[in-house]
């Protein structure tokens, strides 16, 4: 009888011995984890900003294409021109400061941040397509 109580004992420190060897492996894994998540989460910034500056470059280059061509233009429409532009040109620059100023504070602000983003740099394009389509025709 002492025997089974004795082999009992030892069967039970056993057991959780190994239950604190697989938490272990488990929190180690997490660590792990979370490493990677947090390594592709800065890739994923890291290209959406390459890739925002890009499309800023592109839409300071095409104002700035559009200024030559409404150096032109007929004096009333010429204010009006440069009132829109000025206006397009101040809200890519605030694009630019934001992208540059913001700071990595997680995925749910990220994920905010990215779709906020977007959303005003498309608003600023088909501002800039609408302006420089009208005054093509």
């Amino acid at each position: 009888m002492a025997g089974i109580m004795l082999n009992s004992c030892k069967s039970s420190s056993k057991k959780i011995e190994s239950a604190r060897d697989n938490l272990q492996d488990a929190k180690e894994n997490v660590v792990e984890a979370n490493k990677e998540l947090n390594l592709a989460l800065n890739d994923s910034i890291q290209q959406f900003k390459k890739e925002s500056h890009e499309k800023i470059s592109s839409y300071e280059k095409t104002i700035a294409e559009f200024k030559i061509k409404i150096a032109n233009a007929k004096k009333e429409n010429k204010a009006q021109y440069e009132k829109k532009l000025a206006w397009l040109e101040q809200k890519n620059s605030d694009m630019k400061k934001k992208l540059e100023d913001y700071k990595d504070e997680g995925q749910d602000k990220w994920t905010s941040f990215k779709n906020e983003f977007n959303h005003d740099m498309d608003e600023l394009g088909e501002a800039l397509k609408d302006l420089t389509v009208k005054n093509l025709k």
